[in-house]
């Protein structure tokens, strides 16, 4: 496969392809091995063993070794189909494989592709033969539940990667480098931005006080921009009786994803929110509504709760508890395309803020009409509320791809799409538009015409979850985040014990200014203070010295320009300040 081919959409195959020769390699060096499952992903591949003789990274150059034999003996790979029972029959000594297949619907095509010896369960698609991989590297070893289900057993994953050419492999290797390097995972922890604790669980990540007064600037940042913009407000509770999720229909569509106290058949049964909507519709159902009371715009810094697959949480990225910018719009069908439109400027100018806005993609997500269950109302309904969000994005002018079966259950959404460092690719932001729920809560308003009627409502994110932002913002930055939200702006670094009082002048003038300083009062020398602070990638060191203490200054090392030299203290606040009160990235 050449590099054009492979650039534009053949990469898939060559990395399934890949998986599969690891598969046979493993196989052949582990015969008692069972296999899962092996697709390509975003940026290569992995396969899932169950092994009772464990898998690690000391095994890799052996599998490697096996994996360079199968591809010089330069195996066609043939596809071929079998009926279910000749499958099973087939599949007998491979567990998962019969688990596999036997989900699948009567009827369903069960392909199966072969090299050599190796025969696998798949629907491909794959190479005409193994010799075209020409550059692999597995990568890493790690655990992974089967289905992603913490009570499922733990098997062993090997990640990899493959290329038409050495070139494009050592190109990937450097970027997967630079990415470990950036990954929020291991720069959170070390800038003490966030822990976590096995006690306590996965998923549920612990603040710590940098990593909080970063989350605190953004959602305070928010909260201020939404009151700007006419947002009202509100508190809620963090759980309710199931009651209100049945109105919802979280109940019928969510409750797996759902935290649930106590048993469900007892009188009252309580569940923690995944979602803020049905607690704000409360607020509107407080009193009688005119259409000249709408649009309300409600908003609330939410904590939420979701059950997540342990296999699927990572980091900050995705978590059991995490606070989100939620918010609702309540609306006239008049006024619906100009409050999406707001929506949409709202989280780009969010995005722009932090420096995120050339680095999503926007996604229009519909709903599967061929798994209807999923969702509520009816074909026409989704189809009428769809083409108009068509229209509206059309009308805005936003870039975006379509993609079945991602809407709510209760309507169609856009996502603002983000890829971590590790290039996969999460929701940052969403923005739906619903055209159900209101009635099933009856949250009518009077019309001009004096009949009742019931609103659209817009869910909306500002920023989305903010956990998963601070995770992105550290990826983006390396860890060296932008002035504005740096959790320590300035560290004063007295050279010595004799300019402690000076030092300690000079972080009092700055706290007076509304500036996050520390100062660095340890008895070490000023070299290896300097590491230190650039190790924690504050923004800005201020050395003082005999000459500052006598003249007022602050000598100002900066985290992108280095020594700027000595400045008059009144000089560099005013400067930081500008830095800060201009959002500078």
């Amino acid at each position: 496969m050449d590099k054009e081919l492979f650039e534009n959409g053949g990469n898939k195959a060559f990395w399934h392809t890949t998986s599969h020769i690891m598969a046979q390699a493993v196989k052949r060096l582990f015969p008692d091995v069972k296999l899962a499952i092996g697709p390509a992903t975003d940026s290569g591949f992995y396969y899932d063993f169950d092994t009772d003789s464990s898998l690690t990274g000391e095994d890799l150059p052996t599998i490697e070794k096996e994996m360079k034999n199968i591809i010089k003996q330069g195996y066609k790979i043939e596809r071929f189909e079998l009926s279910r029972s000749e499958a099973l029959e087939l599949m007998k000594d491979e567990p998962y494989k019969i688990e596999l297949i036997n989900e699948l619907p009567e009827g369903e095509i069960i392909s199966f592709y072969k090299q050599g010896e190796f025969v696998d369960l798949c629907a491909g698609p794959h190479l005409e033969r193994v010799s075209e991989v020409k550059a692999f590297k597995l990568m890493s070893v790690t655990g992974a539940y089967w289905r992603g289900s913490e009570k499922n057993k733990m098997l062993r994953r090997i990640y990899g990667s493959s290329y038409p050419d050495r070139e494009m492999l050592d190109a990937r290797i450097k970027e997967l480098e630079e990415a470990k390097m950036r990954d929020h995972n291991r720069l959170g922890r070390e800038l003490e931005l966030f822990t976590t604790s096995e006690y306590i669980g996965q998923g549920l990540p612990i603040l710590m006080p940098k990593g909080a007064r970063v989350i605190q600037i953004l959602q305070r940042f928010v909260e201020d921009e939404e009151e700007r913009r006419g947002y009202q407000l509100t508190k809620t509770p963090l759980m309710a009786k199931s009651d209100l999720y049945k109105i919802s229909g979280h109940w019928y569509h969510y409750r797996e994803g759902m935290f649930i106290m106590g048993n469900e058949d007892d009188k009252e049964v309580f569940a923690l929110r995944p979602m803020t909507c049905p607690f704000q519709f409360q607020a509107y159902l407080s009193k009688m509504r005119s259409y000249r009371d709408l649009p309300i715009r409600y908003g609330e810094t939410s904590t939420l709760f979701r059950n997540e697959a342990s296999g699927e949480m990572h980091g900050l990225i995705r978590l059991r508890q995490f606070t989100i910018s939620e918010g609702h719009i309540v609306c006239t069908p008049d006024q619906l395309e100009d409050e999406f439109r707001g929506c949409i400027d709202l989280a780009n100018f969010m995005l722009k803020a932090v420096g995120l806005d050339e680095d999503v993609s926007y996604r229009f997500s519909k709903w599967d009409e061929n798994n209807k269950d999923k969702y509520i109302g009816s074909q026409s309904e989704w189809e009428q509320v769809q083409n108009t969000m068509r229209e509206i994005l059309d009308h805005i002018g936003i870039k975006y791809t379509e993609a079945d079966g991602e809407a709510a259950f209760y309507g169609p959404k856009l996502d603002i799409q983000i890829k971590n460092v590790h290039g996969k690719e999460d929701t940052l932001i969403t923005i739906q538009i619903d055209f159900q729920l209101a009635e099933r809560f009856e949250m009518e308003y009077t019309d001009a015409d004096g009949t009742k009627k019931f609103p659209y409502v817009i869910h909306r994110t500002s920023i989305g979850c903010y956990e998963r932002t601070l995770a992105l913002l550290i990826e983006k930055y390396a860890g060296a985040l932008p002035t504005w939200l740096a959790p320590v702006q300035a560290r004063v670094l007295p050279i010595s014990e004799k300019h402690f009082d000076y030092a300690k002048k000079v972080e009092e003038e700055l706290k007076r200014n509304g500036i996050r300083v520390e100062n660095d009062g340890r008895s070490e020398k000023i070299g290896y203070k300097i590491r230190e602070a650039q190790k924690q990638k504050i923004p800005y060191m201020l050395v003082v010295g005999d000459k500052e203490a006598e003249n007022n200054e602050v000598a100002v090392r900066s985290r992108k320009e280095g020594d700027k030299g000595a400045v008059s203290l009144s000089d560099f606040i005013a400067m930081i300040k500008t830095e800060i009160n201009e959002r500078v990235n």
